[in-house]
């Protein structure tokens, strides 16, 4: 088939289901499963600040889904449909680089498997249209490894700039990923293996990933006061407390983890009573991080067992087709807890199967790539905190080792 007839087959396969549950769900896209980035971008087309409350500027979150969806607010008003529907275009763009992206890992055909396996992801196709960052995370994902595969085939210092500039946009969306170009660095080392041109790539990707990132931290250090990605570090204390464990395996979140009695109060209960009683409660985010990063240092320094169970957990967690922690978890009714209960899990476990086949089958060149980068995103859960909206966005990588295993066993078959 040509490109084009492919890139309208992928983009229907990607848009159909989610503009189906972007009506069923359109009285929930904006009052449910809402996040911290909708109050700032609301409060920046209001106000001109960005943060919780005017005039407050604030860096409790990470910056990029906030920013996007600053112009769709501002364009549209704050609309189920605009989401929706601009969601819906990301999600198809991310689709179409999966295509291009499997192409390279295996063939057109293989390709095309792989963006429609990834692309129809019960759990994806669920979470893209209602207000989540992870819909960045997705596209810039599949962006970063296409690049990454780019610039070892081409040896393009422009690529190696674009690389650059997509890691530092991911570490925007995703303070977890800050470490991550390392981690592409050292593929490219492998795989292109002269010094000389590693360095120069290597110096290419960190610059600039600096460069785009160095805007915010400076922005913080002027307005909020500490030169951070983001000042919520009570986020990282309450994965990492002798409290989590048993809340988790429960079936919580770590948002269940109690407040400590007397601690001052977030930036987030901060607007909460802002906009209850009109009171403006201060509160000092700097100083508020650096205490509970003290906790999160005295707890791994103090626990180390609890800790490593905490990891192991949070591992589990992450791969575990059956997700059921957090909100959305317990919140589900209707079609969408019988998805969750029975179609993700059958959905992900086949997945799996067919995504340790193609490992076996695909080049060293597609699996250790694979492997670096799920491997870095399960170390992050273990620092962190495990759960499906954390591994879903790079799920394109199992769905394209699974395309090129399909492909190779339907080949079989016809022999």
């Amino acid at each position: 088939m040509s490109r084009t007839r492919v890139y309208a087959i992928v983009a229907a396969a990607c848009a159909l289901p989610r503009l189906t549950v972007l009506l069923a769900e359109r009285d929930e896209i904006l009052a449910s499963f809402t996040e911290k980035s909708d109050q700032f971008a609301t409060t920046l087309v209001e106000s001109g600040t960005f943060g919780f409350i005017p005039d407050v500027p604030s860096a409790y979150t990470q910056p990029l889904y906030g920013f996007f969806l600053t112009p769709v607010y501002w364009v549209f008003g704050r609309s189920w449909l605009a989401v929706g529907l601009v969601q819906t275009l990301v999600a198809v763009v991310a689709a179409i680089l999966v295509y291009e992206l499997g192409r390279r890992f295996g063939s057109a055909r293989a390709g095309l498997v792989g963006a429609l396996l990834a692309t129809v992801h019960p759990y994806v196709v669920w979470h893209d249209v209602h207000v989540n960052r992870e819909i960045l995370d997705g596209l810039l994902a599949v962006g970063l490894t296409l690049l990454t595969v780019l610039v070892a085939e081409r040896r393009s210092w422009p690529l190696a700039v674009a690389l650059g500039a997509a890691s530092g946009l991911a570490i925007l969306g995703n303070a977890r990923l800050v470490a991550l170009p390392l981690v592409l660095v050292a593929y490219l080392a492998w795989r292109i293996r002269e010094a000389r041109q590693v360095l120069v790539f290597g110096a290419l990707v960190a610059t600039t990933a600096a460069v785009v990132v160095s805007p915010w931290i400076v922005r913080n250090e002027v307005v909020v006061g500490c030169a951070t990605l983001t000042t919520d570090a009570k986020a990282l204390w309450k994965a990492n407390n002798p409290a989590t464990y048993d809340i988790l395996a429960a079936g919580g979140w770590i948002d269940d983890v109690p407040n400590i009695p007397g601690a001052q109060l977030s930036p987030e209960f901060q607007a909460a009573i802002f906009e209850d009683r009109g009171e403006l409660i201060e509160v000092d985010e700097c100083a508020q991080m650096q205490f509970y990063r003290g906790l999160v240092a005295d707890f791994w320094r103090d626990n180390p067992g609890e800790k490593g169970k905490l990891a192991v957990q949070a591992a589990a967690m992450l791969w575990n087709p059956a997700e059921d922690a957090g909100e959305e978890a317990i919140e589900a009714t209707g079609a969408s807890a019988a998805a969750r209960a029975w179609v993700e899990p059958a959905y992900l476990t086949a997945l799996y199967v067919f995504a340790l086949g193609g490992a076996v089958v695909a080049g060293r060149r597609v699996v250790v790539l694979a492997v670096l980068l799920l491997g870095y995103q399960t170390l992050a859960a273990m620092v962190f905190a495990g759960t499906a909206r954390y591994r879903s966005p790079w799920d394109f990588l199992l769905a394209l080792l699974a395309g090129i295993a399909l492909v190779r066993l339907w080949k079989r078959v016809r022999r």
